[in-house]
């Protein structure tokens, strides 16, 4: 008797599409105001004095030009965990792979980040001082216990689903975007002295080099990190060719504001028993000893019940932030695997359409990064050198779709593209510099990791996509990976007392070399015909249901 075989259970990998211009907006915003703005302007004023404020304004306008590359690209290619796949079908598999392992290593990182936040500011209250250690400026064994339960925490909210997930993330952006400002604009009525701005060793006590320091490890880039999650929930918009522009551009607008009106705010804010001899840490300064750096001064000017509102806003804000990164973890694994690069299983969706088993992957990996790197400070360099690193692979892709597929439609595009797409690359690689080699060596190491995966991936056939491996057009990227190893090492950042490269000299070095690889990259990327076969074979199907595009 003959026996029926029963066929395999077909699996949801499905997203849908029901996230509104606001929702998109809120995600980008609800990213951008996190933990940075509980303590960035303490670690930047630390770095580089009141010049910090340049910082931020240089900060704020590489960032600018980064996000209006990827507005125009989010735009073209509304696919879920865009920031992932854009090189993928501009330079092949071999490419692809490698800035898709960034995307993910840089979104998977920053929701770690954000819970200990949560906990250094919630040492202020008794029941959990002893989650933080104040002395060594890291989490103790319960703090990282109570760490773990947080992640599990913002991976079971996203199971929710996209829609209930949106719909909180705006209300709790919110409030998330009222307490800076609150805190702006009280600190800068009550308690605001404008001698504090040449105050202790003046204005810009460590130079030009100070100031960029400031950019990268003063945790000024990290703050503006998030825009392009409108990006990465592209796949789940209702109108993304409308939408993803505006969400992008006007978030980081919205953002620069107030994170520069907030370096101001805290500058002028601080009593000048709290400056001390000097701005940095040698100078003992009561302020850089603030382990709620906000809170401390509302307190110390007699504000306490501003003090309670930021201590609040000290858990609903990072844990915001957190969530939002972990639901766009999930989705550029989702990317990834819709390309070929990681297991298959990536692409299950629960019956609510998320994509759980990548949820899975970012708790793990976040309760990974407590160990290595359990305090606030010590995470910022290695998630702006591999989230740089991520931006970096969206001007190359869309400097290639510009020369191979001028006639495409693009709802938003980007004016003077081909001055500033090698600009941003090289701003790209300016701000890797300038997080020093001290953080970019283990960037490298988790690069190699990210690398052995990808391999197992192919060799164990965890995937049936194969993605085309073309050695040719990434040619290149061995060559930018380990030049730009070389010359931050040689150089003013590097380890070398007496570096080969000196200030200034290594940022020329720099923009140079990555103008030399941008070139280099157009000339040997996938020709228009190659691009077009994947992008019929991935692109098309994610962006059926939307419909004509609006605006």
């Amino acid at each position: 008797m003959a026996t029926l075989e029963k066929e395999p259970k077909q699996r949801n990998t499905k997203l849908l599409r029901e996230v509104g211009l606001i929702g998109l907006l809120w995600a980008s915003m609800g990213s951008i105001i996190g933990s940075g703005w509980l303590f960035g302007s303490q670690e930047a004023l630390i770095a580089a004095g009141p010049a910090a404020i340049i910082s931020w304004v240089i900060g704020a306008a590489c960032m600018l030009v980064l996000a209006l590359v990827h507005a125009e690209l989010g735009a073209m290619y509304p696919v879920s965990g865009g920031t992932a796949r854009f090189p993928h079908y501009a330079f092949g598999g071999v490419a692809g792979a490698s800035f898709g392992w960034f995307s993910w290593l840089q979104a998977a990182t920053v929701a770690p980040i954000e819970v200990s936040a949560m906990l250094e500011y919630s040492a202020h209250w008794s029941w959990a001082d002893g989650f933080y250690n104040a002395e060594t400026g890291v989490l103790t064994h319960s703090g990282i216990a109570v760490a773990i339960v947080l992640m599990a925490l913002f991976v079971a909210i996203n199971f929710l689903g996209v829609r209930m997930l949106s719909h909180a993330n705006s209300a709790m952006t919110w409030w998330k975007v009222a307490v800076p400002l609150l805190t702006i604009f009280v600190l800068a009525i009550t308690n605001f002295h404008g001698s504090n701005f040449t105050a202790a060793n003046g204005f810009n006590p460590g130079g030009l080099k100070a100031i960029l320091v400031a950019v990268s490890t003063g945790g000024i880039v990290f703050s503006y990190l998030g825009f392009e999650q409108a990006d990465q929930l592209a796949g789940e918009s209702r109108n993304p060719k409308r939408d993803i522009p505006f969400a992008i551009i006007g978030s980081i607008g919205f953002g620069t504001v107030i994170y520069i009106l907030l370096q101001i705010a805290f500058i002028g804010a601080l009593p000048s028993s709290a400056i001390g001899n000097t701005w940095d840490e040698e100078g003992k300064g009561l302020y850089t000893l603030f382990s709620s750096p906000f809170a401390d001064i509302a307190t110390l000017v007699s504000l306490g019940w501003l003090a309670t509102i930021i201590f609040i806003d000290a858990v609903i804000s990072p844990a915001g932030t957190g969530v939002i990164y972990t639901t766009g973890s999930s989705r550029v694994a989702y990317g990834l695997s819709r390309n070929g690069y990681v297991p298959s299983m990536f692409e299950w969706t629960s019956s609510r359409s998320v994509p759980w088993v990548g949820l899975i992957a970012a708790f793990v990996t976040g309760c990974i990064c407590f160990l290595p790197f359990p305090s606030w400070q010590s995470l910022v360099g290695l998630i702006t050198s591999a989230s740089v690193l991520m931006y970096a692979g969206a001007p190359l892709s869309l400097g290639v779709f510009r020369k191979q597929l001028p006639d495409t439609e693009r709802p938003f595009r980007l004016p003077m593209a081909e001055i500033l797409c090698p600009v941003a690359f090289a701003i790209a690689g300016l701000i890797i510099l300038w997080t020093t080699w001290d953080t970019d060596w283990k960037l490298g190491v988790a690069i190699l990791i990210g690398y052995a995966i990808l391999i197992a991936n192919r060799v164990f056939d965890l995937n049936p996509h194969k993605p085309y491996l073309d050695w040719r057009a990434a040619s290149w990227l061995p060559v930018y990976l380990v030049g730009m190893g070389v010359i931050i090492y040689l150089s003013s950042f590097g380890p070398l007392t007496d570096p080969v490269l000196p200030f200034g000299w290594d940022m020329l070095a720099v923009a140079l070399f990555s103008f030399v690889i941008y070139y280099w990259a157009l000339a040997v990327s996938l020709k228009k015909d190659e691009i077009e076969e994947m992008l019929e074979e991935v692109v098309l199907p994610e962006e059926e249901g939307l419909g004509a595009p609006a605006g």
